[in-house]
């Protein structure tokens, strides 16, 4: 084999027979541009043998060159573009999934069948009267004051009236007056009708003889009506307690002038001298809204609470309602009564009123953070099954404070978007978030 670092000359002279061959392919390959690359041992072996023709494989090596070097390029893009185009694509879903709504969804349950509403209400009494004079006079004394247990028909004060009673002994004389001229007027009568039948006195006087005794019937009976109205007027110098209560008020004092129906020479005086209360059983008024009263009904169950008796629940029902919505209030006023025996509660007093209301077909329960409130009425948003936001158009029934319960247009399955935008609008898609776990 030659040494392929020896010079074209080196390889003329140790070739013999063929120099005109051999000098004809070196000048071919320096025309070629090769001469200045060093040959390996096989083309100067060939190059050297005289008999020898051009190496058919050298051609094809030489044209496996621009693939290597393509093969290499595209390897190199492949390297290059491909993370590239991961990035571009996780940049992408990223950006879709930043721009993409997050949102919580809740679940519709049961709504309870009892709901309590809660209502203020002021303690009322039962009963409760102003008393007035009802005989003109001087207050003689008075038996009660203010917080005095009473019963009914017990004296308050006695007024003293003489001149009423002078009144009251001049009728009684009258009265008596009239009573003997009837009697003597009916004597008359009755003997003059028994000498008619023997027509010993015409019918004319006999007739004239009963007129007579009707007239003093007559005189009689309004002489009778007068006594008994001053007889009551007397009466009326004593004050009585109309019915069992205590009295809350005292407004006059021994010595005033009082009339019927008023107190003149006091300054400011409505003319009422006692009144009373009936605190043994008490009422509490109530007013229901509109959405509530068909559920109020004298089975509803009831109880009562007070701030001066923190966990204690008084007992009491439902008497009765006006059966009639107030068109100023949109309210239906309800009678609560309650056993006040032991005298926990006072009229007048603050309470609250816990109305237990009995629900026969109770619906959906939802937030109140869940609603919007659009233009077309309440709506909430639920997510479809495309991940896509979906607007209903729902009605409100019962109010429990933080939640409401859904009467219609809503499904027990739907996820309902707690909290929801204002811009939320239909076929917006969005994310729900996972739950979060306390």
């Amino acid at each position: 084999m030659n040494d392929s670092s020896l010079p074209p000359e080196s390889g003329k002279q140790a070739t013999t027979g063929v120099a005109t061959a051999g000098t004809a392919h070196a000048a071919g390959a320096a025309q070629a541009g090769t001469a200045a690359q060093p040959a390996s041992g096989n083309e100067s072996m060939h190059a050297a043998d005289p008999t020898s023709h051009r190496d058919p494989t050298v051609k094809p090596r030489r044209r496996l060159w621009p693939f290597a070097l393509s093969g290499l390029a595209v390897a190199l893009l492949i390297v290059g573009i491909v993370p590239r185009l991961h990035a571009s694509a996780a940049l992408t879903q990223q950006t879709q999934a930043q721009s993409m709504l997050s949102v919580s969804v809740v679940a519709p349950r049961a709504a309870p069948a009892v709901n309590e509403l809660l209502l203020p209400g002021a303690v009322t009494p039962f009963a409760e009267a102003s008393i007035y004079a009802r005989t003109s006079g001087y207050l003689a004394h008075w038996n009660t004051d203010i917080g005095a247990q009473v019963k009914s028909g017990q004296t308050l004060a006695t007024i003293e009236a003489p001149d009423l009673d002078a009144q009251l002994r001049q009728a009684r004389a009258d009265e008596a007056t009239a009573q003997a001229n009837f009697d003597f007027a009916k004597t008359t009568a009755q003997r003059w009708q028994e000498m008619l039948k023997t027509q010993s006195v015409a019918q004319q006087d006999t007739d004239m003889k009963v007129s007579d005794m009707e007239a003093r019937r007559a005189m009689l009976a309004s002489a009778q009506a007068n006594v008994a109205h001053l007889a009551e007027l007397v009466s009326y110098e004593k004050i009585t307690a109309p019915f069992d209560g205590v009295i809350t008020a005292r407004n006059v004092d021994v010595g005033a002038l009082v009339t019927a129906g008023g107190t003149p020479g006091t300054a400011g005086m409505s003319g009422e001298l006692f009144h009373i209360q009936q605190n043994g059983v008490l009422r509490v008024f109530v007013d229901v809204p509109q959405n509530d009263a068909p559920y109020v009904t004298p089975a509803t169950g009831v109880y009562l609470t007070a701030q001066q008796y923190p966990g204690r629940r008084i007992a009491a029902k439902v008497a009765r309602s006006t059966g009639s919505i107030d068109p100023t209030s949109r309210t239906l006023r309800v009678e609560v009564d309650v056993d006040n025996k032991d005298g926990a509660l006072m009229p007048g007093a603050y309470t609250q009123v816990h109305l237990q209301l009995q629900s026969t077909t109770p619906a959906l329960d939802l937030p109140v953070s869940a609603l919007l409130f659009r233009p077309d009425g309440v709506t909430v948003a639920v997510v479809d099954s495309n991940g896509r936001a979906l607007l209903k158009t729902v009605h409100i029934g019962r109010d429990f404070g933080t939640h409401v319960e859904i009467t219609t247009g809503l499904a027990a399955t739907d996820r309902v978007i707690d909290n929801p935008g204002d811009s939320l609008a239909t076929g917006q898609m969005v994310q729900i978030m996972p739950a979060m776990h306390s």
